[in-house]
Parts: C-alpha cells; structure tokens; sequence
C-alpha cells in the first residue's frame, strides 16, 4: 500500500539524465499520472535514441544544461546513476527541500514481493546472476535487475507476491536511498569510485544505506572476511548471516578445506566441493557462498543451489573465455574498473598472464596491483588515459623488487594496439587478459562496450 507522501499522480518531477534508469523513470512516471522534466546536459542530437522510446508521452525537455528554474514549483528530484550530488541544481534542489529520488526508491516502495539487494566492490553482478538463476532452479518466477540489465521498475507491473526479486545496487544509487530491502546483501567494501564519493568513509556511507533502514525480520548478508561489510552488523535492526572462505561459522556459509558448508534454520549441509563449480576464481568461491545464504533465507533447496554451482559458468564481460588463438587462451574481465579486481583475476589463473591494463583512473590505490603484476604477470600492455601511470608504477616496484616473471611493459595508447601487442608477446598455454583496473569512459561508453570490442579483436585476430 502506497503512503499519500508517496504518490505520483499530479506531481511535478525532474529526472536529471537520460541514461537507462532515466529513460524507464520518465515511462514510470507519465503512467503514474505525474508531470515530468527530463534533464540532461547532452545535446539532442546525442539523444535521439532514448527521445524516440519516450516519444508517445508528454515529457519537457531541458537539454544541454540543468538550470536552476527547473525547480520552480517541483514535488521531487529523480536522479539517474551516473548524475552527482555535487551538481548546482541538485545542491540547490537539497536547499529548497524538495526530496532526491531514483528508480530504485520507487521499485522498493512499491515491489509487491519480498526483495534481496546485492551490492560489494566487487563481485555484485555475477552474485545476483547466480542468485537469480538458482530461484529459477527453484521453480520460482524471478525478476533479476537493477543496476544489472533493465531497471526493475520496468516490470513492476506484472510482479506477484509470490515472485523472487533480485536486485543489484550501486552505491551511486543507495547513497540517496531512504528504504532497504528484505534481503540485503554486501559482499565487500574495498576502495571503489573515490572520483565520486571522494573518501573512504563516504563510500562506506553510501553502502550502509542498503541495511540501514531495515526492521526486526529482515537480514542482513554480509562477507565476513572483508572488514568494512562485517562491521555492517552493528548498523541494522536486521538479522545478520555471513559467509566466509576462511572461517567457521555459527550461521550461514563458509569453506572447509574443499567443501562448502551451509549452516541455517538449525540444519548443516555440505551444498558442494569446490570442484564442482563452474565459476572460476577464489573470489567466485565467495560469490557462490554469499548466493547459497540468500538462497537458504528464501527457501531455495538445496538441489536447486547445486544444479546452479555447477551449470552457472558466469555473466559476460566477467572472466569471460573469449576464445584460443595459436594455444593462447583469452579471457575478457572489462569489468574490472577498480584495481583491487584485476587483483582477484589475476589470482584465478596459473598459466603465464599477459595482462592488459589501462582505462581511465577513479583515484584509486594501485599497490595491491603493482604488487601482484610483477609476481604473476609475464608481459603487461598498458593502454589508455591511466596507461603511463600504470606503466610507470609496475617499473618502479619492479625495480624494487625482483620480479623474473615480468618479462616486458608496453605502454600503447589504444586498446586495438593493445590486443595487437599481446597477440604478438603471446606463445601457447599463455593466457591473454583485458583485466584494465580503470574505467572505459576515456574511449568507450562504458565495460561492455569495451569488452565487446575486445571480443571483436580477437576473431578478428582469428580470421587473418
């Protein structure tokens, strides 16, 4: 049941982008009986696709800028992800109290079904794919969505109570969020998007939110190993279950020697040996544990976990196995944006590793990866806007350490330069990886876009 403070019709509302979440917000909307501005500092012509969705609806337009007269006489803000709070019209909007919302608000106020909420540095995607999956093993009718494929409001309509709703957030999403789901879920907090939140303890923040508002009766998962998401526990009125790839546990999952264990609603079950998933990685071992607890709270059997563990072999663009090429082996990880993931990929594989790494820097801490670069990498091709000062920082660890196994650094500018660098360092049973550890947003709209284009390189390679 809708509060009055919550409905839509005859309201004034300014959704400030018209990216994905924006273009379903501003449907949602009109439908809801509100009156809607979209905002967005692009152009039209940059714009033309999203415009011709919205095309049937009585939207305004304030296009190329976000002035301060749009507030005039507004009920609510609706912000798309990728929009600032440190904008001058958002700042001003805060000022005048008129309440920031976004897609995400709205579906939980509204989600007739009981909802799990996933988010983590890393890891979130593949954790609410394999989520979603084992539900649909269940027999149940699954919504998966969110910051992860379409926005969720898209399909509010047709959901039931009985449906399962899995759905990842960003923290760009929860850090104005006033509601927290049923099931929330944070694997990790490691330094993330500090070109955004600017500190630590605002990212942390922005995480929280997602336990924060919850109530006696809901749980709060959350990863054991990681400092930042263990301490979470004090922060909620919910029910906290971990998961662990190191330690025992009381309540919920953890790894004993090569089994996983799941302890919950009074029963011990060893769901599976590690052998038998088809993830690939210690890091995905974690994700596996995180999806068998949330499962376990939503009464999936463990028949269904299983079948999942061992038919789920991933989300695109996510240690993806792209292909061989002359007894080389590719694998595409553009989802790496931070470094602390290249990291964990770097972790999965024994073979020789020519790593390819660049993108655009968040201001993030490279050590960790300089570190690991020079004790598992043989070649490292740099690419992009943060190429020079990756290269620059893997040349002065190696010349503080020994570091036989890097055999080269090659700093190119694109990333077609790139994969033509690795093909030309690559013998067989080496393994070829676009793992960047900065965004894609130098040269490409976003991850995907760059891993499809990785892809496209590589059968191009294939077909000379």
């Amino acid at each position: 049941m809708i509060a009055d403070s919550q409905r839509l019709d005859g309201k004034r509302v300014i959704i400030l982008g018209l990216a994905r979440q924006g273009t379903a917000l501003a449907r949602f909307l009109v439908q809801a009986g509100a009156q809607v501005i979209v905002s967005d500092l692009r152009e039209e012509e940059e714009l033309v696709d999203s415009m011709a969705e919205l095309a049937d609806l009585p939207i305004r337009y304030e296009l190329g800028r976000h002035p301060i007269s749009l507030l005039k006489g507004a009920d609510l803000m609706c912000l798309s992800g990728g929009v600032p709070l440190d904008l001058p019209v958002v700042t001003a909007a805060v000022s005048r109290s008129i309440p920031l919302c976004n897609d995400a608000q709205l579906f939980l106020e509204r989600c007739p079904a009981p909802v799990v909420g996933i988010t983590g540095s890393a890891g979130k995607t593949t954790t609410t794919a394999l989520v979603g999956d084992m539900c649909r093993q269940a027999g149940f009718t699954t919504w998966v969505g969110g910051n992860i494929g379409n926005p969720l409001i898209t399909d509010l309509e047709q959901m039931r109570s009985s449906d399962q709703v899995i759905m990842e957030l960003s923290s760009f999403q929860l850090e104005i969020m006033t509601t927290s789901p049923h099931i929330a879920a944070v694997l990790n907090i490691t330094p993330n998007h500090l070109d955004r939140h600017k500190t630590m303890e605002s990212y942390v923040a922005a995480k929280q939110r997602i336990v924060s508002q919850q109530r006696p009766g809901d749980y709060a998962v959350l990863g054991f190993d990681d400092d930042n998401a263990r301490a979470l526990a004090t922060k909620t009125e919910s029910h906290p279950v971990f998961f662990s790839g190191k330690t025992e546990l009381d309540e919920g999952a953890f790894r004993s020697a090569d089994r996983l264990i799941l302890r919950f609603g009074g029963n011990e079950d060893v769901v599976c040996q590690t052998n038998e998933i088809g993830l690939r990685g210690d890091h995905n071992v974690l994700n596996v544990l995180a999806a068998c607890v949330i499962c376990a709270i939503t009464e999936v059997p463990l028949a269904a976990m299983r079948e999942s563990i061992r038919s789920f072999t991933g989300v695109e663009h996510r240690l993806e196995f792209v292909g061989s090429l002359n007894g080389a082996k590719y694998y595409d990880d553009s989802i790496a944006t931070a470094p602390e993931r290249v990291v964990a990929a770097l972790k999965s594989f024994d073979q020789p590793i020519i790593l390819l790494a660049g993108g655009r820097d968040k201001d993030l801490p490279w050590d960790k990866f300089a570190d690991e670069t020079v004790a598992r990498v043989t070649h490292l091709v740099t690419f992009g806007e943060a190429g020079e000062m990756i290269a620059r920082t893997i040349r002065d660890r190696r010349a503080e350490e020994s570091a036989p196994e890097l055999k080269s650094i090659v700093q190119v500018v694109t990333l077609e330069e790139a994969v033509e660098a690795a093909a030309g360092l690559a013998r067989p049973g080496d393994v070829v990886l676009l793992s960047p550890g900065g965004t894609s947003f130098d040269s490409y709209r976003d991850f995907a876009e760059r891993g499809d284009h990785f892809k496209q390189l590589i059968r191009g390679l294939g077909e000379r």
